[in-house]
This record gives structure tokens, sequence and C-alpha cells, in this order.
């Protein structure tokens, strides 16, 4: 052998040899304790367990019901084990579950799935969540997530809703903002995905662009407004305000309820100063177009005067005469964006279920709204709620005694397949 070609032969050697130690190096850094701890933050931020966690659970495997309005889907399975989970997924599939739609063998997601939201994270932030997904126990409980009624349940179906309401984009920064506030907008819509709760929907389901952040309707609730309008939204909170509430669940004007108690349970209570600050200043700059103040009822009207009776009687005791609540404990209603929401869905639910605050480390848990279904008839429920969306400076649309009557009907129906 010729001393020229032996050469050659070590020299590619060497090169594969190095390749080797390549593939090896970054394997190696993708499982890292660092990538590990980032990812675990990440999938906080993301509100991983929220939808795949389900109450009593083992973390991770599935089993929560999406409500949605063309039917139930259940989270699937996401911890490592080969079978019922994601273990045998390539760190690519996984990437492409969350930017393009699409599981294992190109199956196509449904987006109760948020990643048209999630398409907006880059493929490291992905990759480490990945990384903190290997680590945790896996579990061998097999979910069925398609429980769609026929032919919605065909995924099929999901080619042509992609091309009508999604193309996957990266979220670029813009250069004429502070990195405070790309920091926020990334957590905003790509992370903490807040449209898919906060943006009305479509027929079709898909995000109604035109309103982004302007408030939705889900699971018999009503996400409010988020933007800087001053009347429905938070545009009277300072960033300290938006900071407590999402680290709390409370600040001055108001108190969690709903679904979004658990999101700050489980997901913003655990996110640094800093990346809240991030959001707030993310927040509070988006000024929404100014739309005209409906006229508020005249304090004689016969519905205001029924209802001002109804709220002295079962409400002021908390939350004061003029609806200026007690901060930290009874929500304020007086200047209450959600009390303003065009829709009344939330107050309706509150009133009918009750609600209880979120219990956060270093907060103290605020006394639960007790249920007043028992107590106040249609007709009363509307009263009251149109009487404090009309008052203290409210101003908002009537409550029908109808829709007090359709929301009670269907958590009684909820309530009675429950327990069958």
């Amino acid at each position: 052998m010729t001393s020229t070609r032996k050469r050659s032969i070590q020299a590619a050697v060497l090169a594969v040899a190095v390749l080797l130690a390549t593939r090896v190096a970054i394997a190696t850094d993708l499982q890292s304790l660092e990538m590990i701890a980032r990812g675990r933050y990440l999938a906080v931020a993301a509100d991983c367990a929220g939808c795949h966690t389900k109450p009593g659970g083992k973390p991770y495997a599935g089993g929560v019901a999406l409500e949605t309005p063309f039917g139930t889907l259940v989270a699937p399975n996401i911890t490592p084990d080969r079978d019922a989970g994601i273990g045998a997924w390539t760190d690519d599939e996984f990437v492409a579950a969350l930017h393009e739609g699409r599981g294992r063998d190109s199956i196509r997601l449904f987006p109760a799935m948020p990643y048209p939201a999630y398409s907006k994270m880059t493929r490291f932030d992905a990759l480490a969540i990945r990384a903190y997904l290997r680590t945790i126990q896996p579990a061998p409980d097999k979910i069925e997530p398609n429980q769609l009624p026929f032919p919605l349940n065909l995924r099929s179906n999901m080619a042509v809703w992609n091309a009508l309401n999604f193309k996957p984009r990266s979220l670029e920064p813009d250069p004429s903002k502070s990195s405070e506030w790309n920091r926020g907008r990334y957590l905003v819509d790509a992370l903490g995905h807040c449209g898919t709760c906060h943006t009305p929907k479509t027929l079709l389901g898909a995000d109604k662009e035109s309103a982004y952040l302007e408030g939705g309707t889900l699971q018999g609730w009503f996400a409010p407004n988020i933007t800087a309008d001053t009347r429905k939204g938070i545009g009277s909170w300072s960033a300290d305000e938006i900071v407590s509430y999402l680290k709390t669940g409370a600040n001055r004007d108001a108190i969690a309820t709903g679904d979004m108690t658990e999101e700050i349970v489980h997901s913003s209570s655990k996110l640094s100063d800093d990346d809240l600050k991030a959001i707030a200043a993310y927040l509070k700059s988006l000024v929404p177009v100014q739309e005209s103040t409906p006229q508020a009822l005249a304090a004689f009207d016969p519905r205001m005067m029924a209802g001002q009776a109804i709220y002295k009687d079962n409400c002021a005791g908390c939350h004061a005469e003029a609806g200026t609540g007690t901060s930290g404990l009874f929500a304020r209603l007086a200047g209450s964006h959600t009390v303003q929401s065009d829709d009344p869905t939330t107050l309706i639910h509150v009133v009918l279920t009750g609600s209880q605050g979120a219990a956060t480390a270093g907060a103290p848990t605020s006394p639960a709204m007790p249920s007043f279904d028992w107590r106040l008839d249609d007709a009363h429920v509307a009263s009251v709620l149109t009487y404090i969306r009309n008052s203290w400076g409210n101003a908002a649309t009537v409550v029908s005694a109808d829709q007090v009557r359709v929301m009670r009907s269907a958590f009684a129906h909820s309530t009675s397949g429950a327990n069958r």
C-alpha cells in the first residue's frame, strides 16, 4: 500500500471518527442537565400538563377530555413509554407535531393540540421540551384521543382545514421593539398559546385574527379580552398588576376563575419575574380599535331596580354596595373588564356554579364564591347580572333569562352525565 493511499484511508477514518464524535456530542448535549432544565421550564410555560395530566393522574399520561364545538378529544399520553406514549418517536417527529400538526407516521393532529401557536416556537426550544419529556416516568396508559363523531373524526379532513387556516411560521424578532417586548410576544403567541383561548374563533374553529386576544368562549367560560382596551380589556391594569395576576391569580381588580386558575397554578405562577414582566409589556402594547361604549341602563329601569334588590341581598356583603370588592379577596365589579365583556358566559357560570381562586405559593387563597343556582332562578340571575353590568360606571348588554336557562341546563346535563 502506498503512503499516499495510507494517508487517504487514515484521513477518511479520522473524518468518520470526527463525525461520530460530533453526533454523540450533539446527542449528549440534547440530554444535558442544562437542556433538560430548560425543557422543564418551557414545558411549564407552554402549560403542557394542563392538557396532558388529568387530576390525580400520572404526569403527562394524558386522559384530559377537551370539549370542542365539534365533539370531544382526549389529550394523549406523552410520557416516554414506547407503546402508549411517545418514547419511540424521533426528534423530527416530535418537532413536526409542534410545528406542522403531524404526529408519528405523519398522522394529522387536530388543532385542539395548539400547533398553530407552537409552530412559532424555535426548534431548539421544541427539542428542549423533548429532552425533558424523556426524563419523566413512562406511563402505560393507552389513550384514544379521537372521540369525534363521524365524519369529523376523519383526520384527512385536517388537510383541508390546514390549507384554509394554518401556515407554519416562525416568530421573527421585531428589531424596532425592545428585547423585553419580543420575549413577551414569544411567551404569549408561541409558548403560552394565549390566543387559543383568548382569541375568538371562526365557524371552522380557527383564530379570528382580526379580533386577536379580544376574548373567546370555550367549555362554558368566556376567556376575556386581554388587550389594552380600557373597558373590556386590561388597559386599566398596570404592568405590576398584570404580573401579580399571573403570579398569584389576583390583583386589586380581579380574581381568576375557571380554567385560568389552573393555568396560573400550573404555568404562569412558576415563570420568572422577568418573563412575567415581558408578558405584561407586550400585552400593554396591544391597543385595539376603539369601539363606541354602549349606553348604560338607567337606574330607574325596572330591570335595574329588580337587580339592585337581589344584589343587596346576595352580593353586597362581599363585593360591597358600590361594587368595589376587597383587593385579593373579593373581585372588584366596578370597572371590571370581565363584567363588561360582550359575552356574559363567565358571569353566568360563576353565579350558577360558584368559583374558587387560584392557590399559588406565597399567596393567600381567596374565599370561594358560593353557588347560587339553588337560590336564584333564571330571571333573578339575569336581573342581578344586568344590574352589575350597568352600575358604578359599567356599561354592557342586558343578560336574558333564556341565556341563563341554557347554561343551567348545560351544567345539569354535564353533571348527570358525569354521574352515570
